[in-house]
């Protein structure tokens, strides 16, 4: 292995953050924005603070971000709305958190949110389109799922008898 080939996690963030505009945190705004707006039209600033658990004035200064990079629409006091760009990039956003909660699910983790949002926003395209197709494969091939399910247990007590 080569050590020009190998980061710590922040090293890897900061690679990325060369890569993208987007920070963790307004990817987390904007594909909340997406899922509101994909049914509503539009979303206002305290229903999206509520939704993301934030005050309205952090709320206010990340979409003040969205805007400045072209992916929302707004205006003091008024409507949130996604742009073209902003629409592409939310469905992307909302389908990468839907293909790691999937996964996340099959493999048996309980409590999906908190750690498909840890993974999400430094996950590589090539490793997402790969848990896509490990989705898709045991979607479509539910014995093997099943041996698995019963291959997890068996670790399990196997584990727990072990102390």
């Amino acid at each position: 292995m080569n050590n020009k080939d190998f980061y710590t996690v922040r090293g890897y963030q900061l690679l990325n953050e060369k890569e993208n505009v987007l920070t963790s945190s307004m990817e987390d705004y904007l594909e909340m924005i997406y899922r509101i707006c994909s049914k509503e039209g539009f979303i206002r600033m305290n229903e999206l603070a509520s939704h993301l658990n934030v005050r309205p004035s952090s709320a206010t200064k990340l979409v003040q971000k969205l805007r400045s990079v072209g992916f929302v629409n707004y205006q003091k006091y008024g409507m949130i709305q996604l742009t073209e760009e902003g629409r592409e990039i939310g469905a992307f956003l909302l389908k990468r958190h839907r293909i790691i909660e999937n996964f996340l699910h099959t493999i048996g983790v309980e409590d999906t949110l908190r750690d498909t949002e840890m993974i999400e926003h430094d996950i590589s395209p090539g490793t997402l389109d790969n848990l896509h197709i490990f989705n898709n494969f045991f979607h479509e091939n539910p014995e093997i799922l099943k041996r698995y399910e019963i291959y997890k247990d068996q670790w399990s007590q196997t584990k727990k008898n072990r102390g």
